[in-house]
């Protein structure tokens, strides 16, 4: 039985990272025309009302009083900090970079859970955190005449939605995934109003551009209920590493969609990223029920 619901589990996970890499395609091809604060308005908005949608039919409130909580408030800034970056790092670098980058999200997760909430980290996973961030240097390439500048909005992307995942650690019990997803996806209109203030440049989309957007809010949603029935549905120890098969999409669509060609430094940052990923997830299993070390058993909105 519980083999069964592991494979089940399994394969929602592995479809949940199928629809974010196809989310990212999509708003990547968007924004080639689109101005980057246009997607994210648009994108926040329907993945607001997807979220709300789906709140309802379960009989829970959109507005929640909790949401006026400090804890709240600075999940709402990392919230701004990981979907602006990782939108940009989209936009402006390969998409297989990007998500690469992102892999290493887990890592942060850990390391930063063993300092700021006193989970024990052993020496084994601190060195795989460890190697996993050289793997993120090996694909930044900071110094050496490979190195794009605008790859550090991946990483930006990447610490703030570390930050966000901790913070959800931390947030209201009395909150569900759905009403965080709300929250998460709204705070993306305010940022793209102020986006398209400080730059300009808002334009009527045209009909494929905005079927773009469309599309990706929708999978985007749908990806988001697949990640939350695998998270309630395996032990998390096995489900969860089945997050890095969205690298594996991530390449396949680049090439498909952008002509992308990884190269040899991104492929090897690649293998440490996941790699000391999967090992931190899945070492020294804890009791059936009990998340590995950095990890939440609640799911995350939406990454």
């Amino acid at each position: 039985m519980i083999q069964s619901e592991n494979m089940r589990g399994a394969a929602l996970m592995v479809a949940a990272m199928a629809g974010f890499a196809l989310e990212d395609m999509a708003l990547k091809a968007a924004m080639r025309t689109v101005p980057v604060g246009e997607a994210l308005i648009l994108f926040g908005l329907l993945g607001m009302c997807g979220f709300i949608v789906l709140a309802r039919r379960r009989g829970q409130r959109v507005i929640h009083p909790a949401i006026r909580s400090k804890v709240m408030a600075l999940r709402a800034v990392f919230e701004v900090m990981g979907r602006l970056g990782y939108t940009l790092a989209i936009a402006l670098i390969p998409l297989s970079n990007a998500s690469a980058i992102l892999q290493a999200t887990p890592l942060v997760v850990v390391g930063a859970a063993a300092i700021f909430f006193g989970e024990a980290v052993g020496w084994r996973r601190w060195l795989a955190v460890g190697i996993g961030f050289i793997g993120v240097l090996i694909i930044l390439r900071p110094g050496v005449e490979g190195f794009n500048a605008a790859s550090l909005w991946a990483v930006i992307g990447m610490l703030g939605f570390a930050g966000r995942d901790l913070t959800t650690r931390a947030a209201p019990p009395i909150l569900s995934n759905f009403q965080l997803g709300i929250y998460g996806f709204a705070m993306l209109i305010p940022t793209g109003i102020v986006m398209l203030f400080v730059s300009g440049g808002a334009m009527m989309p045209a009909t494929p551009e905005l079927m773009m957007i469309v599309a990706a809010a929708c999978v985007g949603v749908l990806a988001y209920w697949a990640l939350t029935s695998a998270m309630r549905l395996g032990e998390i120890s096995v489900v969860t590493p089945f997050r890095y098969t969205r690298l594996l999409f991530a390449l396949i669509l680049g090439a498909l969609a952008f002509g992308e060609r990884p190269d040899l430094a991104m492929m090897i940052g690649s293998v440490l990223i996941v790699g000391s990923g999967i090992y931190t997830l899945t070492h020294a299993r804890r009791q059936p029920g009990v998340a590995p070390e950095g990890v939440d058993p609640r799911p995350k909105s939406g990454r």
